[in-house]
This record gives C-alpha cells, sequence and structure tokens, in this order.
C-alpha cells in the first residue's frame, strides 16, 4: 500500500536529517466534512499523527470512527495516510497532499484516493486561503470528484480567540449516480461553514456551524445519499495536539 512504502521510506532517512513528530487527539459531536457528516449524526473521536520530513515533505496518518455511517457503507471507522507539502514564501504558503481514504467494517468497495493542492496568505492575525481537491475516477465514489473552496481565519487580537470561515462546490462526472450520492448526495452542491476557537496551548476548543444547499428530505435515490445529514448542523470540538 501506498502508506507502507511512504513509512519504508522515512525509515531511509539519514539520521542526520531533521524529523519532527506531531500529534494529537479530536472529539466531536459529530464529524463534519463539506458539509456532510461522516459519523451518522453522532459523536466522533479521532487521532492522528505526522512526521516533518526535511524540504517541506511531511508524513502522516489520521484514523476517525465513523459510527456505522450509511454514507461509507456502514464503515465503523476510516484511516487516512497522507504525503505532503508545504513551502513558505513570504506571507505565502503553498501546500499540497495526496491521502487514502481506507474504511474498516463497511460492506462493499469503499476505499478512495484524492489530491490537492492549496494556497493562503498571512497578514497580521488574518489568513485567506483557496484550495482545489481532486479525487480521480473510481468506482468507490461513483466517478470523479472536484472540490473547490476558499477560507479564511482571524486572531482576535490579545486574546485565545479565532474566528472562521469556508465556502466550497462539489462537482464531478457520474458513472454510477448510486455510489456518487456519497460525496455529492444530490448531485452539484454548495457547501459553508462558520465557527469560533478558543486556542489556548495544545489545546482547542471550537464550535462551528456548516450548512450545504442539500435539502435535508428528498427521494432516497442512493443508500450512500443520507440526505437527513446534509443539512444546517452545529458541532462542538476538542483538540489536544503535541
Amino acid at each position: 500500500m501506498m502508506w507502507v512504502a511512504a513509512l519504508s521510506g522515512v525509515a531511509a532517512v539519514p539520521a542526520a536529517a531533521q524529523v519532527t513528530p506531531h500529534g494529537g487527539i479530536d472529539l466531536t459531536t459529530d464529524e463534519r466534512r463539506r458539509g456532510l457528516s461522516w459519523s451518522e449524526g453522532r459523536a466522533a473521536a479521532s487521532a492522528w499523527g505526522r512526521l516533518d520530513l526535511p524540504a517541506g515533505f511531511d508524513l502522516g496518518a489520521r484514523v476517525t470512527t465513523t459510527r456505522g455511517d450509511a454514507r461509507h457503507g456502514g464503515a465503523e471507522a476510516v484511516i487516512e495516510p497522507t504525503l505532503g507539502y508545504v513551502r513558505d514564501v513570504g506571507g505565502l504558503r503553498i501546500d499540497g497532499f495526496v491521502t487514502g481514504h481506507v474504511f474498516t467494517g463497511g460492506v462493499g468497495g469503499l476505499n478512495y484516493v484524492e489530491g490537492g493542492a492549496g494556497a493562503s496568505y498571512t497578514l497580521g492575525p488574518a489568513e485567506v486561503g483557496a484550495e482545489a481537491r481532486y479525487a480521480p475516477a473510481q468506482d468507490a465514489i461513483g466517478g470523479d470528484d472536484l472540490y473547490l473552496g476558499m477560507r479564511a481565519r482571524v486572531g482576535i487580537p490579545a486574546t485565545p480567540w479565532t474566528v472562521t470561515a469556508s465556502a466550497g462546490r462539489s462537482t464531478g462526472d457520474v458513472r454510477d449516480p448510486v455510489r456518487a450520492a456519497r460525496l455529492r448526495p444530490a448531485g452539484r452542491y454548495h457547501d459553508w461553514s462558520l465557527g469560533v476557537q478558543r486556542i489556548t496551548g495544545p489545546l482547542t476548543l471550537g464550535v462551528t456551524y456548516t450548512g450545504t444547499d442539500i435539502g435535508d428530505d428528498g427521494p432516497a435515490a442512493s443508500p450512500f445519499a443520507v440526505r437527513r445529514h446534509a443539512g444546517d448542523r452545529i458541532a462542538a470540538r476538542v483538540s489536544l495536539g503535541f
């Protein structure tokens, strides 16, 4: 597997090269991504680790509980190995990644791969950015999937509070309408979010509102659509990093 090969490569990094480990755990009332629940609308937990490698590369993995979510065939968890790259040029940060989504405990072919790139600019306490994520055509997602998004965050000076916002659009070709509903329950759609975080050292507390232009009701054209968990929601999250 891709992540096994990547881990083998880490072992070959010369001892003199700097490798910095990071990790953390998250608890949330609802694991939401691009406005969709990945945990059947219920509480979820995740743990992650990352090795910062020389020349701007990093290698990591995240494990998140999906609570038998019908969107992912009843899977209980998703494992996401990632190879990333980050480069800072003045106040501009450029990043890219390739990640796998490996689901455990689900029924049917569920795993898929996507990659992406983004750029963000920091000026004082504010940061704005744009990103593109693309999953090439795969049976597990019934075609391909393209996500274009914008994001922003502003730290409130002299306080531990940060305000975040994002907006995006998901599109793609459909080869299998049943499977394509996993990532796009009603075809093309828009999502948005607005949140607030309190960051004190390694601890982050946050509350985020997410919304989409997908209705909660509608014909059940696919068991993967789970439209009831694609509307407006508020989720809380606590994260501890090290």
